[in-house]
């Protein structure tokens, strides 16, 4: 089974203020203060400026929703997060913009490269948004990232 995560996550206030202004956006709660935007079909849409947004190296940025980041970024550090693994092969990126400009990344870990999980995109990101973790975990175990597989499942899940 694979496992796919295309979300923003952010400080829970201000996730949920932010995406106020995203037709589509639900919020889902991970711990520590911090929450979960999956982007879904139709977060995608209501993002996108129909520019490319692979300047940055995601697969799936929507066009100049990196501007829109930045602009959230302002009331706290936001971060975009992808990932995609089947058969335990597979990729991480991550970026996190504050204070209205890009602060960390944009980061990745293709397949070829292997990289310990304390310098993993995700882990690194959520360590920026200041997610702690426990000894013999990172970030992305301890924020609990791995309970759903894929970003489809965080929607039919979030109650």
């Amino acid at each position: 089974m694979g496992y796919t995560l295309q979300a923003v996550i952010a400080c829970d206030e201000m996730l949920r203020v932010a995406s106020r202004e995203v037709p589509g956006a639900q919020v889902v709660p991970l711990g520590q203060g911090l929450s979960l935007m999956p982007m879904t079909d139709e977060v995608v849409d209501a993002v996108t400026d129909g520019s490319d947004g692979r300047d940055l190296g995601f697969w799936g940025l929507p066009g100049g929703f990196d501007t829109l980041l930045a602009q959230w970024s302002v009331a706290g550090p936001v971060a975009y997060v992808e990932a995609e693994y089947f058969g335990g092969d597979g990729e991480q990126r991550a970026a996190v913009w504050a204070d209205g400009a890009l602060a960390l990344g944009p980061l990745d870990e293709p397949t070829k490269k292997r990289f310990s999980r304390a310098v993993s995109p995700i882990p690194q990101a959520l360590r920026r948004l200041g997610a702690r973790r426990s000894l013999g975990e990172d970030e992305f175990e301890a924020m609990g990232l791995g309970r759903h597989r894929s970003t489809e499942d965080w929607i039919a899940n979030a109650c």
